[in-house]
């Protein structure tokens, strides 16, 4: 009884290692083989004999980078009073007692007047 549990236990291991001899290279049997022999001791994880699925944590993702930008700053008028050349006048008309830009025309004609402030 011994002995046909030897050969049985021989028999088995010869043929794993053929079938992975002859399976390395699709079948063709050129003597590479990927495949390897060995004993599993335990009791199986699941009732197919695949170990639980491991949970990795999830990725952590960077949130994207926020540029700030300054607020554009309202423009700053500064009035200034007018300056004037000895070449600027205004011109009065004495008939309609009103100067140029109110009054187009003037009859009477024009008289310049040095710009007041």
């Amino acid at each position: 009884m011994k002995a046909q549990q030897r050969l049985s236990i021989l028999l088995l291991i010869f043929v794993s290692v053929w079938a992975g001899y002859a399976q390395a290279d699709g079948g063709h049997g050129h003597g590479y083989s990927r495949n390897s022999f060995g004993v599993y001791i335990g009791a199986p994880w699941a009732p197919w004999g695949y170990p639980p699925p491991i949970y990795y944590p999830s990725p952590y993702y960077y949130p994207p980078r926020v540029i700030v930008v300054p607020a554009p700053q309202p423009p700053v008028y500064v009035e200034q009073a007018p300056t004037y050349n000895a070449d600027q006048y205004w011109y009065f008309c004495q008939q309609s007692n009103a100067y140029y830009p109110q009054v187009n025309q003037c009859p009477g004609g024009w008289v310049r007047v040095p710009p007041r402030q």
